[in-house]
């Protein structure tokens, strides 16, 4: 009888969960479990619904054991950057606000007021988002200092789900790196900064590293899942896992990790936080074993998700206007009893109408949550004096060629800040299964790629379990095992024309 380990993966769209376990030196993995995650509008803010995920948490625990499984550790992953704070009882003293909420709009410009970008890259070397943690601290600051002067802990969301499943209330290392507040050097928060943006220390405690063991199960969850399980730490931050789970054949390789996200960049032994590196908006993430990584974020297929949702139809969205919901409903392309528009559909058009050469800055704040995301594409080409495109063909390859020219260009400037030559691009997670986009960046790269395993981040926090039950000595052995277990193609360039 194997010894089955979990992996609870919620990413900003739905969550899964993920059984692993190693059988004959081959990994293999099963899904008991999926849900989505929605956004709820709470005192005038996007917020994540952390109540409703957390019964889904629940639910998928006892979803497995229903099934047979019943893991001996659990590991909980999710998306960086957003927190709560609680009380000294537990209790929530803030709603968990998304990221994409517009409350850290000028909240950048207040912060370099009383402190240089060009300083707090070299401390904690993360790049310049308008969501990182630190301007949302900012922009909580401002709105309710109240929330701050009750809260005893500050919590990332993996965090506060780990305290309600164990009672045991940690910050772990890999997401704590996004927040803009932890020193890449020290591993621990730096308090000249916090003492700068005026936030009480007590919010804040060293950080655990990724394959600390939080416990078991409170009773109540026992009671409620029917058996105990010890809850591990993963990399709780989704890229962080995403990366372990990448097959590289050589230190040469360049990992993408695309979903909503592309996050692409290299692991690295220490922090690069030169001002060449902070202009280009290059970032240092903590990793497993306290390796960084040093990695682009770029907008990646959130762009492609919006426009297929765009002309879908979209539900009604609380607190928007007449005219902003008219602008979204002019461009649903399908008419009532037409199937819904796939990736699939998206993809065919998009070959269709390879040629057409428009491309936009896939980076540019505008396409954070903009309201129609086919005008603000239309426009930004408008704005740049080049054809807009009017087909959703065209579109999609406007979208499709600015992801592949963004990564070479993102890769260009890895190899000058590293100094190192890269000889093959590594893509794991959902964005694995895009074949277009997979032969466009080998083109657009001019080398090889290698695509897969899909489930890059559930493999990548399970990774960590085994690791820690002994099932693989290192993580070079884990890694060869997942070369052995999945499937990974190659897609080389095509000859050029």
């Amino acid at each position: 009888m194997p010894t089955y380990h979990l992996a609870i993966d919620i990413g900003a769209s739905s969550g899964r969960f993920v059984v692993g376990w190693v059988e004959g030196g081959r990994i293999r993995l099963q899904e008991t479990y999926r849900f989505d995650n929605t956004q709820v509008r709470r005192g005038g803010h996007d917020c994540w619904n952390v109540d409703g995920l957390f019964e889904h948490i629940v639910a998928g625990l006892a979803a497995c054991k229903e099934q047979g499984f019943t893991p001996a550790t659990v590991g909980i992953d999710t998306w960086g950057v957003d927190f709560v704070l609680v009380d000294a009882d537990g209790n929530r003293t803030t709603d968990a606000v998304a990221y994409r909420d517009e409350r850290t709009q000028g909240m950048y410009e207040r912060v370099t007021e009383r402190v240089k970008p060009g300083a707090v890259y070299r401390t904690c070397g993360i790049q310049r988002q308008p969501f990182n943690t630190l301007y949302q601290l900012e922009a909580l600051k401002l709105e309710h200092p109240e929330q701050i002067e009750a809260a005893a802990r500050f919590l990332m969301i993996p965090d506060y789900f780990n305290y309600l499943l164990t009672g045991v209330a940690v910050n772990e290392y890999t997401n704590a790196t996004t927040t803009n507040l932890l020193n890449a050097r020290t591993k621990d928060w730096d308090t000249e900064l916090i003492d700068v943006i005026g936030l009480p220390h007590r919010l804040f405690q060293k950080p655990v590293m990724p394959g600390g063991v939080l416990g078991g199960l409170t009773p109540e969850i026992r009671d409620r899942v029917g058996f105990n399980a010890q809850v591990l730490l993963p990399a709780t931050h989704d890229t962080g896992s995403a990366f372990l789970a990448v097959p590289a054949r050589d230190e040469d390789a360049v990992y993408i990790s695309s979903g909503t996200w592309s996050l692409l960049g290299v692991e690295h032994e220490g922090p690069v936080t030169t001002e060449a590196a902070r202009l280009q908006n290059f970032t240092n993430e903590g990793g497993y074993q306290c390796r960084f990584r040093f990695l682009k974020n770029i907008m990646g297929l959130w762009m492609v998700q919006s426009i297929r949702r765009e002309l879908n139809g979209v539900d009604y969205v609380e607190g928007e206007s007449a005219d902003d919901r008219a602008r979204r409903e002019a461009h649903v392309a399908r008419r009532s009893g037409d199937p819904e528009i796939g990736f699939g559909d998206l993809i065919v058009a998009a070959r269709a109408a390879e040629g057409f050469d428009s491309v936009v800055n896939v980076n540019d704040d505008r396409f954070l949550s903009p309201v129609s995301m086919i005008d603000e594409i239309r426009a930004a080409c408008a704005e740049t004096s080049q054809p807009v495109p009017q087909t959703i063909g065209e579109l999609m390859c406007c979208v499709y060629r600015s992801l592949a020219e963004c990564y070479a260009t993102s890769i260009a400037d890895l190899a000058a800040l590293t100094g190192r030559d890269y000889t093959s691009i590594n893509i794991v997670g959902g964005g694995c299964q895009d074949a277009y986009l997979n032969q466009i960046t080998a083109d657009a790269c001019r080398l090889p790629v290698f695509a897969g395993p899909v489930e890059g981040t559930s493999l990548g926090n399970l990774i960590v379990q085994f690791l820690g039950a002994g099932e693989f000595a290192t993580l070079q052995d884990a890694r060869d095992a997942i070369r052995a277990s999945f499937d990974i193609d190659q897609i080389d360039p095509r000859p050029l024309a």
